[in-house]
């Protein structure tokens, strides 16, 4: 008994590691991307609407193309097949820069690999999550390894291009993409087990009208559009208020590594405070960061504190709406949640902050941006307040 308990627990650690894999270099490429991508276009002389409309692009296929593909893993079972087409092909994709680096030639590029890239992680959440069975508190020791591939990438890049050039970067990027995609091919495939009440015949129009659901997604959209301000503006804010380039770069890595002890430890918070208090008490506490920066940016212990304060804006958040969305989209309906929470949150919620702080940005300035950023979290956190509760569960998740 004790050798078949041995040898169970050395595959589940032998899964758990090529899982990890995933993450690690998904967001490795997400680092590498997102901070460096626009200085390289504009070492190729694009200009600044140029390279926001190129970088909307991407965000604005997260819309689509995880619902899609998301329908179809559910629909034919074979999410393992698309999560690894999907990956492989975001690569091919992106090779196409080597190729045709004109503005309309990139909007091509980006359009299809945003499409592909966009629509393979949410699978792989769901994906992730059945393995893991009931022990989904195991989620977070596993997602952590995506935020160190992002610090790798973002402590490593700099150094390199300094040597090497911004040139080098699409090579850094599909060499990451590839790998990404091969560590797809070393996972296995693994469907939910749980069944829905037999004679509760759900579908997704059906679900889509439950109290809590609605309440979920909508206070997804509204967290992440509460972000928008700090994805667009923190650099440039800091800059205003006469930070150094390297203060701000390490005031980006102070929030990843803060994300990554919360990782370490959140199975723990999840155990004994519950999802459900955990998810209103993020969006509380998002809410109080962005008030930080809007007064206080200038007081420096201030600004560390609103960046260790990433760990609950984003990373206790992640964690306790993934874990919500998994528990009321169950059985075949997977895919197409995990999905409608990164389209509806990070992309159309992302989209609309963008939006919505560029213009107040100009129009009402810095600090009042942030603020409306926190009136935002708040009324995300007022709807998970009243209906994100366990006595509001949709009947048929008692039966999953």
């Amino acid at each position: 008994m004790l050798s078949t308990n041995s040898s169970s627990q050395s595959q589940k650690s032998f899964l758990y590691q090529r899982l990890s894999a995933y993450y690690f270099f998904f967001f490795a490429a997400l680092g590498a991307f997102v901070p460096y991508w626009p200085p390289y276009l504009k070492s190729l002389d694009f200009t600044p609407v140029e390279i926001g409309e190129l970088m909307a692009i991407v965000l604005l296929s997260k819309l689509v193309a995880p619902y899609f593909l998301g329908w179809l893993a559910d629909h034919f079972h074979r999410r393992l097949i698309i999560i690894q087409v999907s990956t492989l092909l975001s690569a091919v994709a992106f090779a196409g820069v080597f190729v045709d680096s004109s503005y309309w030639g990139l909007v091509l590029i980006m359009a299809i690999f945003g499409f592909f890239w966009n629509s393979s992680l949410p699978l792989f959440e769901a994906l992730t999550l059945n393995h893991l069975g009931d022990d989904t508190h195991r989620y977070s020791r596993i997602r952590l390894w995506g935020s160190v591939g992002f610090i790798v990438m973002v402590v490593a890049l700099p150094v390199i291009i300094s040597r090497f050039d911004i040139a080098i970067l699409p090579i850094i990027l599909i060499v990451l993409l590839i790998i990404n995609g091969l560590t797809s091919l070393l996972v296995k495939d693994k469907q939910n087990t749980k069944r829905v009440k037999t004679n509760t015949q759900l579908n997704l129009k059906e679900l889509l009208k439950k109290p809590m659901v609605i309440a979920l997604l909508a206070s997804c959209a509204l967290q992440s559009m509460s972000h928008g301000a700090y994805y667009t503006f923190i650099s440039i804010y800091l800059d205003d208020h006469h930070y150094s380039g390297t203060v701000i770069g390490n005031m980006w890595a102070l929030g990843v590594i803060a994300e990554v002890v919360l990782f370490i430890f959140a199975y723990k918070l999840l155990h004994r405070f519950g999802i459900y208090r955990l998810y209103t008490i993020a969006m509380l506490i998002t809410a109080l960061r962005w008030i930080i920066l809007a007064l206080w940016v200038d007081t420096f212990a201030a600004l560390i504190l609103a960046q260790l304060l990433h760990a609950v804006s984003f990373g206790l958040f992640h964690l306790t709406a993934i874990s919500l969305t998994h528990l009321l989209f169950p059985g075949q309906m997977q895919g197409r949640g995990q999905a409608l929470y990164a389209g509806l949150s990070f992309g159309l919620g992302g989209a609309l902050g963008s939006w919505i702080s560029g213009n107040t940005w100009e129009s009402l300035g810095s600090t009042w941006t942030f603020l409306a950023s926190a009136l935002i979290a708040l009324l995300g956190a007022m709807i998970a307040a009243r209906f994100i509760q366990k006595k509001h569960l949709p009947d048929y998740v008692n039966n999953v």
